[in-house]
């Protein structure tokens, strides 16, 4: 997977570098992280990388597309890899579990507003909020 990443680096006219490529990789593995999280991910594969490079990474990915920030309300930022689409999420209330949604059924309807008062749509976020299966179930046993 790594040859993927050094070509989407490149594609983006972005130095391949070692944090970069941690980054990737363990936001493919681990969607909806946090920035703390990422940065326990990538230093435990490459504890020489800083902090300061993680965020700085996450940064430029970001701004190059490769990434796509997420911040439900009241929550902290968290990333993913999963950029190629207009997906949604949905967040627990009780732990902030995060999921992926897709859109609605159809060509990507969520795009069609009732009133784009003269926008051109190319992205709609939703967010769907609710209560975990976990934490539903923990709340039922107590």
């Amino acid at each position: 997977m790594m040859p993927d990443f050094e070509a989407q680096l490149r594609a983006a006219s972005l130095r391949v570098t070692r944090p970069r490529l941690a980054v990737l990789a363990a936001l493919r593995d681990h969607p909806h992280v946090g920035t703390d999280g990422v940065i326990a991910l990538v230093r435990a594969e490459h504890p020489t990388v800083s902090h300061q490079a993680v965020y700085d990474v996450l940064r430029v990915l970001t701004d190059a597309g490769l990434v796509r920030r997420i911040q439900p309300a009241g929550a902290t930022a968290r990333y993913e890899s999963r950029i190629a689409d207009n997906h949604h999420h949905v967040v627990c209330r009780s732990c902030g579990a995060i999921a992926d949604v897709e859109c609605a059924v159809g060509h990507a309807p969520c795009l069609t507003a009732s009133n784009d008062h003269g926008f051109v749509v190319d992205e709609a976020e939703v967010v769907y909020w609710g209560t975990c299966p976990g934490c539903a179930t923990a709340r039922t046993s107590q």
